[in-house]
């Protein structure tokens, strides 16, 4: 495939819509059930029971905490972990002030370790935690809301 010459595609032949949205992004996990259990627990996804099919049948376990518009795909398989970064880096979930701040306090409850102000980082326009699932796939809870969460926490 030339690579360059698809940068030149006309805009009538771009896949662009705004109907277009993220369906689900995919994660290699150990454990699809524990995985699925730790991100219901720190983040409220809850697995699809529609798709549960695809599981037991070699695929991945779908879970999402928005009745599934948006949903992350785990298949059974090495993780990210420590590996070097080709392609997939970070899985960013946004929140509001509000939720951001509660996120934070509850941290400790739902992480191997609470998050403190040296993980938050202040990018201006929006203030972000990164940390890291079990099986090492790097995450990041932001929000736009940075005012309040400046505020409080910086």
């Amino acid at each position: 495939m030339n690579f360059d010459r698809n940068l030149n595609w006309s805009a009538q032949r771009t896949l662009r819509t705004d109907a277009m949205k993220i369906d689900h992004i995919e994660l290699f996990v150990p454990s699809r059930e524990q995985a699925a259990q730790w991100y219901g627990q720190v983040f409220g996804f809850q697995v699809l029971e529609k798709y549960r099919i695809w599981a037991l049948q070699g695929g991945p376990l779908m879970i999402s905490n928005d009745g599934g518009d948006t949903m992350i795909a785990l298949f059974k398989g090495p993780p990210q972990g420590q590996q070097e970064v080709r392609g997939f880096r970070r899985l960013a979930f946004r929140v509001t002030d509000s939720e951001f701040l509660r996120f934070i306090e509850s941290s400790g409850s739902v992480l191997a370790s609470p998050l403190s102000p040296e993980n938050i980082k202040d990018h201006e326009k929006a203030i972000s935690v990164y940390f890291c699932d079990p099986y090492g796939n790097p995450l990041e809870v932001t929000t736009y809301d940075h005012a309040k969460v400046r505020k409080e926490l910086l």
